[in-house]
């Protein structure tokens, strides 16, 4: 197929197939398609449309999410994972407040130059919003140009990378382009699947290489797989009288960065210390059932205590500390396992042993 025979397949597929109704192609603007694609990255569209709705209710404009308590946009993201992008978001909101008079860049350089937004994303961005011809490559579009021309290699590899940018250059319409690019993101997310693709659907199947050679589900090449390192920790949750349940917030960069966090130990032989640091007297305590979270490069595993604890009179938590009520939980950007072990803390503390 040429690239005029490919790309008016793929928009007549569009017209009739493609996704049409999703919350960011309404009132269509740079600012409501930057937050879905930076949610989209790693992240499933079912799980992104109650965040979508929620995050534009709450911060409608980039002038709303420049402005922004950082604890709120944080909170706004608990649950969606890969933090830096809640923080790159506010930075680049501010960026684009101070420097771009609360104007997006046209161009895909300049989006590219800002926090957070990759060659691929600003293509999104200029593409969808503003109609510029801008190709991309997210991960679904890899999947679709890796198998439709047989790409060898690992795409993740900077020589199989710029293969694949040259093919998607090559194949990116001049008219319809913000059609074309949502058309090419729904052929990998409905038709060009990791496993089971449905060819006989696909209407580029006739020039796809992989398809030819019955080989779709060698494309793309995976990454050469290791064993993900593991790394073990203990989370006291300490309980005061009222219920409350002490949180530290952790340094901006790093894991979890700016985000709220239970205390982390290497063994509960340093709860002494803590107790000691915060003035606290402790009391009973109690196992809960461990926990394991899983990063991109490694495993955490979490043994999480609760223990019970009394305040001396003078104690208030300040500064990077504070009591979390479980009740009436302050709006706060919380770490995903923290938040599931709050709520198993809460669990226990109501049926007066652990869960």
């Amino acid at each position: 197929m040429s690239p005029e025979q490919f790309n008016n397949a793929v928009l007549a597929w569009y017209d009739q197939h493609g996704r049409k109704d999703l919350p960011w192609q309404q009132n269509i603007t740079p600012y409501r398609v930057w937050v879905s694609e930076i949610m989209l990255q790693q992240t499933q569209v079912s799980t992104v449309l109650g965040y979508f709705d929620r995050f534009m209710a709450a911060l409608p404009t980039v002038k709303d999410l420049a402005e922004a308590p950082e604890d709120e946009v944080l909170h706004l993201w608990t649950g969606l994972g890969y933090y830096t992008r809640a923080r790159n978001l506010q930075k680049t909101a501010q960026i684009i407040m101070r420097e771009h008079d609360g104007e997006f860049p046209r161009s895909v350089e300049a989006l590219a130059e800002l926090p957070g937004i990759g060659r691929s994303t600003a293509g999104a961005i200029a593409s969808l919003s503003m109609g510029v011809r801008a190709p991309i490559l997210d991960g679904n579009v890899k999947r679709v140009l890796a198998r439709y021309v047989a790409q060898e290699g690992y795409p993740g590899e900077p020589k199989v990378a710029k293969q694949l940018w040259d093919v998607a250059e090559r194949l990116t319409p001049h008219e319809r382009v913000g059609h074309y690019t949502q058309a090419m993101m729904d052929l990998g997310a409905t038709l060009c699947t990791r496993s089971k693709p449905t060819c006989l659907l696909c209407p580029v199947r006739s020039g796809c290489q992989a398809h030819l050679l019955g080989l779709e589900i060698r494309y793309p090449v995976p990454k050469p797989r290791k064993m993900l390192p593991q790394k073990r920790t203990l989370m006291p949750l300490l309980v005061n009288a009222a219920g409350d349940i002490l949180l530290y917030r952790r340094p901006s960069t790093g894991l979890w960065g700016g985000l709220w966090s239970l205390p982390e130990l290497d063994d509960l032989s340093q709860l002494d210390e803590l107790a000691q640091q915060q003035q606290l007297e402790l009391g009973e305590r109690q196992e809960l059932e461990g926990l394991t979270h899983t990063f991109s490069h490694f495993q955490l595993a979490i043994e999480p205590w609760m223990v019970r604890v009394t305040e001396q009179p003078s104690r208030v938590a300040e500064g990077d500390w504070l009591w979390y009520n479980l009740a009436t939980p302050p709006r706060l950007g919380l770490a995903a396992p923290v938040k599931k072990l709050l709520k198993r803390a809460a669990q226990a503390i109501t049926a007066g042993e652990p869960t």
